[in-house]
């Protein structure tokens, strides 16, 4: 699990990325909150600048939207998915359930079952405001 941020940092209508294995963006749909990969399977732009409405995101670059429940794209350009993440928050504090960032290799089970919440790693963490 990778710390996100505190839950009162995350308004609705708001996202976050955060570097993980790859960048991942935090929404926060009208309270409730959902995690995707940050980015667009059309072109190589940022889902957390995009536009929010509803349970849909749309990027900024090509207007391609994506449900955050599912990663699924709704029409064209975009013609694959994005991942989705579970998201959990614990004592106020929001996290990812995604890899962490590893500089030149990837986590082995056993190193990514004891990053537990109580452990999770600091990430790179920039909440955008305004994108609903």
């Amino acid at each position: 699990m990778i710390r996100v941020c505190a839950l009162a940092d995350l308004s609705p209508g708001e996202a976050t990325r955060v570097v993980a294995h790859v960048p991942v963006a935090v929404f926060n749909a009208d309270g409730e909150l959902f995690a995707i990969d940050d980015t667009c399977t059309h072109q190589d732009a940022s889902l957390s600048e995009g536009w929010l409405e509803d349970c849909l995101i749309e990027c900024p670059l090509h207007a391609a939207c994506f449900d955050l429940r599912t990663g699924k794209p709704t029409g064209p350009p975009a013609k694959r998915p994005v991942r989705t993440y579970d998201v959990l928050v614990r004592d106020g504090v929001v996290y990812v359930d995604a890899p962490p960032r590893v500089d030149g290799a990837r986590l082995s089970a056993a190193d990514r079952a004891a990053n537990t919440p109580d452990r999770a790693d600091a990430a790179d963490v920039e909440t955008r405001q305004g994108v609903a």
